[in-house]
């Protein structure tokens, strides 16, 4: 059963979160925070599968919060769900860690959505954010860092952008799963990033996707592996 735990100051969304996720098949355990020392001590305390986390309390930050999870538990899988749509700062959050990022604007089916594409392993964008992110795509002038990569790198960092799994896209260029994973490294690296998360974001604001794959990013949301 998916285990979740709810870090909101306001009692009514904690609640109605829980009530929400427990009507779907799979969810089984909840818990509850209503600031960061209490999100920090049950995030340490127990193994949740996700954490929902919230970037206002009254005694600090969300993203001081994430850090602070991550730190403790570096595999922790969290998903900011908050007010504030700005797109920079959900490049912010996911660039501190996080996995998925949605505003509290969202239908609660894409709520669902996201906890079990990043069960999965996966990164979610709402598909409100990456539409934003699509819109306001502005390629920056002088060299880029994608510029440097060779054709098979560029191919594979398109792919990973666009939510294509390790398997997935190793079984599109024809060539093993390792090969890829190798691939990755080596862009990640030369592009100065560490997460799929940041080359979702890259890719989108540089106009790197085709336009099928953003339809699909704004249905579904964003899945990278």
């Amino acid at each position: 059963m998916i285990s979740v735990l709810v870090a909101d100051d306001h009692a009514i969304v904690r609640k109605g979160l829980i009530e929400l996720l427990s009507r779907h098949t799979g969810f089984g355990r909840f818990g509850e925070a209503a600031s960061v020392r209490e999100t920090l001590a049950r995030a340490q305390a127990d193994p949740w599968d996700v954490i929902l986390l919230d970037l206002a309390f009254p005694d600090g930050s969300g993203i001081d919060a994430l850090r602070d999870i991550l730190g403790r538990r570096p595999d922790a899988r969290v998903i900011i769900l908050t007010m504030h749509p700005e797109d920079q700062l959900a490049l912010r959050m996911l660039k501190a860690g996080a996995m998925g990022y949605l505003t509290k604007e969202s239908a609660p089916e894409e709520l669902v959505k996201a906890i079990r594409q990043v069960l999965q392993g996966g990164t979610y964008l709402s598909a409100a954010m990456t539409q934003a992110l699509a819109t306001g795509a502005e390629v920056d002038g002088g060299s880029l860092p994608h510029e440097q990569l060779s054709t098979r790198e560029l191919a594979v960092m398109r792919l990973l952008a666009a939510g294509k799994h390790i398997k997935e896209i190793a079984h599109a260029l024809g060539v093993s799963s390792k090969t890829v994973t190798t691939y990755r490294a080596r862009l990640l690296r030369k592009m100065g990033m560490t997460t799929n998360a940041e080359l979702t974001f890259y890719a989108t604001r540089h106009g790197l996707l085709s336009d099928a794959m953003l339809r699909g990013r704004s249905g579904e949301g964003t899945n990278t592996s």
